[in-house]
């Protein structure tokens, strides 16, 4: 019992940590599907995003893992900012036509690369112009990514508007307490 109580408070203090935390870097997430798109697209491709964003180190990192795409990809990137989080079509904020290395021409696959958000390489010309500079991109999508107004979004030959996509969100850190509490209550079974 001892020992369950303190597993506890250490969730609780992370939990706390997490919160508290608004230093770089940030971790947002989101899962890809076809009727995230909009309009929906009646795809059965699937995947994954992961943005690992540090506005102080002007760094930026970005996963993804996809599958089952009915078409060949074509593009991808990060769209900002909708009007309402979660909902709506925006532009490219991130490299045109797509991130530096995406794969392109095939319906699955996964991608790794490392962005130095200080340089305008990283960017969309037209979204540093409408931001004033580089700067002002990096801070426009720093803010666009913590409002959820900002999707990953995967083209396609099947769908050239966005075959799969989805908003990038940070996971609730009631979230993570509830896995924690849920899974010391099946250690607690046992």
């Amino acid at each position: 019992m001892k020992r369950l109580l303190c597993l506890v408070v250490f969730m609780i203090a992370m939990v706390g940590a997490i919160q508290t935390s608004h230093a770089a870097p940030i971790n947002y997430f989101a899962d890809l599907d076809g009727p995230s798109e909009s309009p929906p697209v009646a795809s059965p491709g699937i995947g994954t995003a992961q943005v690992l964003f540090d506005l102080d180190a002007h760094f930026m990192q970005v996963d993804a893992v996809f599958s089952g795409l009915l078409g060949t990809t074509t593009a991808s990137h990060i769209h900002s900012a909708t009007a309402v989080p979660g909902i709506g079509n925006a532009g490219v904020a991130t490299q045109v036509p797509t991130f530096a290395g995406f794969p392109l021409g095939v319906t699955s696959g996964t991608y790794h690369q490392t962005f130095n958000t200080g340089l305008a390489s990283t960017w969309n010309p037209t979204f540093v112009t409408a931001q004033g500079s580089v700067a002002g991109a990096e801070a426009a999508l720093a803010a666009s990514l913590a409002a959820g107004t900002a999707y990953f979004n995967i083209h396609t030959s099947f769908a050239p508007g966005g075959e799969i996509r989805g908003f990038l969100t940070v996971p609730e850190p009631t979230t993570i307490l509830l896995l924690g509490l849920g899974l010391m209550g099946l250690a607690g079974i046992r």
